[in-house]
């Protein structure tokens, strides 16, 4: 008797099926051992020794040129000099308009983009990201003897200076406020000075650095917003090896307190935490 003929139908499909998803694994499997094989991001620079940044330059308080020496420094500058460090290379910046910076990655001029880009769903589509190292909400400013905003619900009929395009605009038109045009952050602080409006909805990096470099100055932080942003180191799509050697960079950089004394320095708060709920 041929045993094999006599299998039942469902017993042999279901063997099929299984030899076929054997298959596919072990295809998988070798897909992505090759894709690791491949990966050379980061022993390219360990090679090289040198690890190739792109960054703006004129982004302050993130990227900039200091005042007399000229020296570039800033928040993302000084994290990137100390993710160096951990990964025992140097640093080489290569500054650059912001349109060019993502190209830039694509492209191979860089290594790594530290620029403050933010992470989104269609960027993580094409690049590859670090763990973030900064994280930011938004703030309700008002002037500080105003007691008739206390919340983003205290808003409706309340003048807001805003910028028509920002994310922050149209929060403050859905809670029902009317809008003052403004094209940023030091207009909305001239209007309240004045009187003009009566609040004005901003990132609270923004907020941190003009206190940081002017004091409060007769303002306060009504209320915070709960969702936040994140921003990470950009990479070229792929090159994963490198992310995650930076990821392990920036996690020592924050158990040993580095990264809160670089955020100290320039927003005299802890930036790179997620912010509590």
């Amino acid at each position: 008797m041929n045993l094999r003929l006599a299998l039942p139908v469902t017993l042999v499909a279901s063997s099929l099926v299984l030899a076929a998803c054997s298959t596919d694994a072990d295809e998988a499997t070798s897909d992505s051992s090759a894709a690791a094989a491949t990966d050379t991001s980061l022993t390219d620079v360990q090679d090289a020794g040198v690890i190739v940044v792109g960054t703006e330059g004129t982004y302050r308080p993130f990227t900039f040129h200091a005042d007399g020496s000229g020296d570039l420094t800033g928040y993302d500058v000084e994290v990137a000099r100390a993710v160096a460090d951990q990964l025992g290379v140097e640093v080489q910046f290569e500054e650059t308009q912001w349109d060019a910076l993502l190209t830039g990655l694509e492209a191979g001029r860089f290594d790594a983009v530290f620029n403050q880009v933010g992470i989104t769903p269609e960027r993580e589509g094409t690049y590859t990201f670090s763990t973030p190292y900064t994280y930011s909400n938004g703030v309700l400013v008002t002037t500080a003897d105003n007691t008739d905003i206390a919340s983003f619900d205290d808003l409706e009929g309340r003048t807001l200076a805003q910028s028509l395009t920002s994310a922050f605009g149209q929060q403050a038109k859905d809670a029902g406020a009317n809008i003052e045009a403004v094209e940023g952050w030091a207009q909305s602080v001239e209007l309240l000075q004045q009187g003009r409006v009566e609040a004005t909805i901003n990132d609270k990096l923004t907020w941190l650095d003009y206190v940081t470099t002017h004091g409060e100055n007769g303002l306060k932080v009504a209320a915070e917003t709960d969702d936040f942003s994140r921003s990470a180191v950009a990479l070229a799509g792929g090159d994963q090896a490198l992310a995650d050697a930076i990821s392990d960079a920036l996690a020592t950089l924050s158990e040993n307190g580095t990264l809160a004394e670089i955020s100290g320095e320039f927003f005299g708060d802890d930036v790179s935490v997620e912010p509590a709920a």
